[in-house]
């Protein structure tokens, strides 16, 4: 009988998958989208949670926690300074799992683990990015036209 043993085993010792799912973590906060199996994507998930959770409270206990637990300091700066900040008002569900079909090589079934409101922020990024192209072109041709008087 299983009584009191949660979680997924995902076919590891003890040390590589706490490894594997520090490296998840770590790379769902540095890059807000990573792509994996859907049983790595749920053993991830409320890790994520927990340490969204603790960039929340930004005290430095819970930075010390965080830091224990994730690889970078990179991560950890960012957890803090952006993460906790955008997730602040939300009471839990920052996470978001997308199935997107069957990987080719294997056949397992793989999924996107996204943090949520990533997609408006990078969207955001990209239109600010196209609009400072724009404005960047218009200056250039009005000097060129200014040259030729």
């Amino acid at each position: 009988m299983r009584h009191l043993k949660a979680g997924s085993k995902l076919k590891r010792d003890a040390g590589s998958r706490k490894s594997l799912l520090r490296n998840l973590v770590t790379s769902v906060i540095l890059e807000e989208r990573v792509v994996t199996t859907v049983t790595k994507a749920k053993a991830v998930k409320p890790l994520i949670d927990k340490m969204i959770t603790l960039g929340k409270r930004d005290t430095l206990h819970a930075r010390r926690q965080a830091a224990s637990f994730l690889e970078t300091p990179k991560s950890v700066k960012k957890l803090f300074d952006t993460l906790g900040t955008r997730f602040g008002q939300r009471e839990g569900g920052y996470t978001r799992i997308v199935r997107l079909g069957f990987r080719k090589g294997d056949g397992a079934e793989q999924a996107m683990i996204e943090l949520v409101g990533s997609e408006l922020v990078k969207r955001a990024a990209e239109r600010a990015k196209r609009k400072e192209e724009k404005l960047k072109a218009q200056r250039e041709g009005r000097e060129e036209g200014e040259g030729q008087e």
